[in-house]
């Protein structure tokens, strides 16, 4: 659970196996926008969110190059926590450990893929 914007959980809860609470990349390679509706339906602290245009806002840190979400705590590749976790919005639910973003953020920051396939 989260308390707003001052003691979050990791990704993922409390350490259950999660790759996530050991990567954090995503957060650091992509601007995390959405309709700005969405950041007072989800209860996100006004501190973390900027306006992008009249219709988008975005994590705030995430509009910068390099983007680093100011919601983040740790550093890519070690213990990582979003400390507004359960209020997060759609862009940041819709990744997944594994899929294309997660591994080209992963890449990104120098990180090995999750999985490896194993076709042959």
């Amino acid at each position: 659970m989260s308390d707003g914007i001052g003691n979050g959980v990791g990704k993922g809860g409390n350490g259950d196996g999660n790759p996530c609470l050991a990567c954090g990349a995503c957060c650091m390679s992509f601007r995390v926008s959405f309709y700005w509706a969405e950041a007072e339906a989800r209860g996100l602290p006004a501190a973390l969110t900027e306006q992008v245009t009249p219709f988008l806002a975005c994590m705030a840190g995430t509009n910068t190059e390099p983007p680093r979400c100011a919601a983040l705590q740790g550093v890519a590749g070690g213990p990582t926590s979003c400390r507004v976790y359960e209020q997060r919005p759609a862009p940041c639910r819709e990744v997944q450990p594994g899929d294309d973003k997660c591994e080209r953020a992963r890449s990104r920051h120098g990180l090995a893929p999750l999985w490896v396939s194993t076709t042959f």
